[in-house]
């Protein structure tokens, strides 16, 4: 039981990492797009792109989060 547990700890923060790391690769692509196209909006694309990358983040740490309980019950 106890090897299931940890492949599930390791899917958990794997599947968490590979999510929100797409999603900022994608996300910096597409404000440099739009900061190159409109220099005038470098600003608030910025913080757009700041405050969406700690979204992505705080993702990536529930499921750490998830992995960590996970490992705990064995």
């Amino acid at each position: 039981m106890g090897g299931l547990i940890a492949i599930g700890a390791g899917l958990a923060i794997g599947l968490a990492a590979i999510g929100p790391g797409i999603g900022q690769g994608i996300a910096a692509g597409k404000a440099l797009e739009g900061m190159a196209r409109q220099p005038e909006a470098a600003g608030m694309l910025r913080t757009n792109m700041i405050l969406s990358f700690a979204f992505m983040e705080s993702l990536s740490i529930y499921g750490l989060l998830v992995a960590f309980l996970l490992f705990a019950q064995i």
